[in-house]
């Protein structure tokens, strides 16, 4: 970088707020849910957590998305970096895009060594302020890896620097390549890794697919995951989106085969019984999901937490889901069959909730102008 870190800091920090300003923009019009019968149970909370902090008031989608971006190319990821900016991935391009206050977007960097196949390339995007480093899981010639990458610049003219990797040898596949990052509220860096078609390894603890993974941001073993190893939970099919809310309960999504798609609940060391179970099974040696639904209705990818309520969006099903799995209401669907299919979600300015649209992937049916970047306000129900 040309200026120290103080200095570069500072210009970001400014040019965050003007961008987040910019881009803020409030929907009107009243919307109804539609509500679709699914199986819920209670989530079981952090020992400790739930009898010393009382989880935030309910939201909901209030009047209608508003465009914020447009022109994107089967996009994967949203980031929204501490001060406001926002990062998109897009996964056959390898680009990474920088939002503008106008809503279009440039190329912030491209990552080399991207091999886009079938569901795997350029998939999920984490950022670490400490280094300002950007994250990205991605799927390269031999394998699906994760590495990080020194964010530059001020905001209208953000980029990246050369790529370090941090993880390699998590197989990949045509498909079930799994692919989110989020760092947790430990400081760790948490990796969605799928099956890659062979549901043996979910159950191979000495393999990286099937499974969520806990890692220190350089790349070694965090202390404290059950097996002294990267892996954190096991027994996945394709685990999507990842989030906590704030009591610290970790939440998964995750595709399913043929009948059912799942939300659980992670815990350190559980086995979540994918190939042998798929869905509520009520079997002792596995964990069930504390809420499931028919693959038609959804196919899970990205969650977001927003006032400790869950936003889980839907490719198959089309649709963003609303959940608050410490609640005995149903899951409420939004905006069925509107936008078509939705990748990802993350909370937005001022309480807003951002998400965006996945129609350029291959599978879905593109409109004029897709993909798009979503944002609708939310209010306390």
């Amino acid at each position: 970088m040309d200026d120290g870190p103080a200095t570069m800091t500072m210009r970001r920090r400014m040019g965050f707020a003007v961008l987040a300003a910019a881009t803020a923009v409030l929907a009107g019009c009243a919307s109804g849910p539609q509500v679709t019968p699914i199986t819920t149970m209670p989530a079981p909370r952090p020992s400790g957590t739930a009898e010393t902090r009382a989880l935030a008031p309910t939201v909901q989608p209030v009047g209608e998305p508003t465009e914020v971006a447009s022109g994107l190319d089967a996009p994967w990821s949203i980031l929204r970096l501490p001060d406001g900016a926002t990062l998109i991935s897009e996964r056959d391009t390898a680009d990474v895009l920088e939002l503008l206050p106008d809503g279009s977007t440039r190329v912030a960097g491209h990552v080399d060594g991207v091999q886009p196949s079938g569901q795997g390339g350029l998939l999920g995007l984490a950022f670490l302020p400490e280094g300002d480093w950007v994250y990205a899981y991605l799927t390269a010639s031999d394998d699906n890896r994760i590495v990080r990458m020194p964010l530059t610049g001020s905001p209208g003219s953000l980029g990246l620097g050369e790529p370090e990797t941090i993880l390699t040898g998590i197989a990949k596949a045509g498909n079930h390549d799994g692919g989110r990052l989020a760092f947790g509220p430990d400081g760790m860096l948490y990796a969605t890794a799928g099956d890659a078609s062979n549901g043996d390894r979910a159950q191979d603890k000495a393999s990286l697919n099937g499974k969520i993974l806990r890692i220190t941001p350089t790349g070694g073993v965090p202390d404290g995951n059950p097996f002294g190893t990267l892996v954190w939970s096991m027994g996945h099919r394709n685990p999507q989106g990842i989030a906590w809310d704030s009591a610290g309960t970790m939440y998964a999504s995750e595709f399913g085969q043929n009948t059912w798609d799942e939300l659980n609940v992670i815990t350190p060391g559980a086995n979540y019984g994918w190939p042998v179970v798929e869905g509520v099974a009520g079997d002792s040696r596995f964990t069930d999901p504390v809420t499931q639904w028919p693959t038609s209705d959804a196919s899970p990818s990205g969650l977001a937490i927003v006032s400790d309520t869950l936003f889980m969006t839907g490719l198959r099903g089309e649709r963003v889901w609303s959940i608050r799995p410490d609640a005995t209401d149903a899951p409420t669907d939004w905006f069925a069959g509107t936008y078509g299919r939705i990748r990802d979600a993350v909370a937005g300015p001022d309480g807003s909730l951002w998400f965006i649209t996945n129609n350029t992937d291959g599978r879905g049916d593109p409109r004029s102008g897709d993909d798009r970047l979503y944002q609708v306000a939310l209010g306390t129900t």
